[in-house]
């Protein structure tokens, strides 16, 4: 899939499951070719649930591009662009599992670790070679990329379309049609031009809480590979650094042990399910509704 990927890149276009085909420029295109973004075409954007779910399959590359994109199409700047590409590279292995296993209710703690993974890759050079620094990004107000919940914002409306469209909850005709109804207002919010395209979203995005972030099953799976995480982290068999490489790697490495090897064929099976739908405790997950607003 990565060639894929890549020899599109060498073509200055993009072909994306969500948006069609996406130009991209020569910046965007070496940023592209770094290790960090690399990885997070390795990394689930749904976790663990391609473990339950096989057609969880798509990666958080997809969803960093995504996001990129849905700025340029909202009339955000190059940095905001740039901004939205580098937003989840600091994401650890399996996405939000990371969270679980360091015990972050927030989901939050790929942002907490955000500057020290960008500053330590190889992004600040090829920033500075087209006149920007890493200073840009830490200091800059992207309203566009981010707003605070339950408002619309790039990285919230890519990822609520791109998993719904994933799961088989949307057709891309749908999704395209939504964002033909988008605009920014004049405080920098993003607005739905569109009743009947606003209620659309406020209604996919319950349905995308409850049917995918919030459904038993595959909470079920990223809770108990965080267990299994956190277990071989305390017997040493994991260290820290093995959470921000990407899942093939983690997953391989549990996998190397029989314990590891048993764990996960017992999550494929829904081994100890029953038992775990008992556990209220277990689905304190963070909701992402969004709240749409019309154009007056």
């Amino acid at each position: 899939m990565i060639a894929n990927i890549f020899t599109q890149i060498e073509q200055m276009e993009i072909s994306d499951k969500l948006y069609g085909n996406i130009k991209v420029s020569t910046l965007v295109k070496e940023l592209l070719n770094t290790a960090v973004l690399q990885r997070l075409n390795f990394v689930h954007q749904s976790g663990a649930v391609f473990l339950v779910n096989p057609a969880a399959s798509h990666k958080r590359l997809a969803h960093s591009i995504g996001v990129m994109h849905l700025v340029q199409l909202l009339g955000g700047s190059e940095l905001e662009q740039i901004a939205g590409l580098l937003h989840d590279i600091s994401h650890t292995a399996f996405s939000h599992v990371g969270d679980y296993v360091m015990e972050d209710t927030t989901e939050s703690y790929h942002e907490r670790i955000f500057e020290e993974t960008l500053t330590r890759s190889d992004i600040p050079q090829i920033l500075r070679k087209y006149g920007y620094t890493i200073q840009d990004l830490f200091n800059g107000q992207f309203d566009i990329l981010e707003q605070p919940l339950p408002y619309l914002c790039a990285d919230r409306i890519d990822y609520t379309l791109r998993d719904a469209l994933q799961y088989g909850f949307i057709k891309r005709q749908e999704a395209m049609r939504f964002v033909k109804h988008l605009a920014v207002a004049e405080n920098n919010k993003i607005v739905v031009t569109n009743n009947e395209q606003a209620l659309w979203i406020n209604n996919l995005s319950k349905q995308v809480n409850e049917e995918i972030y919030n459904y038993p099953l595959y909470v079920y799976a990223n809770q108990q590979v965080a267990n299994i995480i956190k277990k071989y982290l305390s017997d040493g068999y994991l260290v820290q650094r093995d959470l921000h490489q990407n899942d093939t790697f983690l997953l391989n490495k549990i996998r190397s042990s029989y314990g590891g090897l048993e764990a996960i064929k017992a999550i494929k099976m829904l081994s100890g399910y029953k038992s775990f739908l008992k556990q209220p405790e277990a689905f304190k997950i963070k909701k992402r509704y969004i709240d749409a607003f019309l154009v007056k």
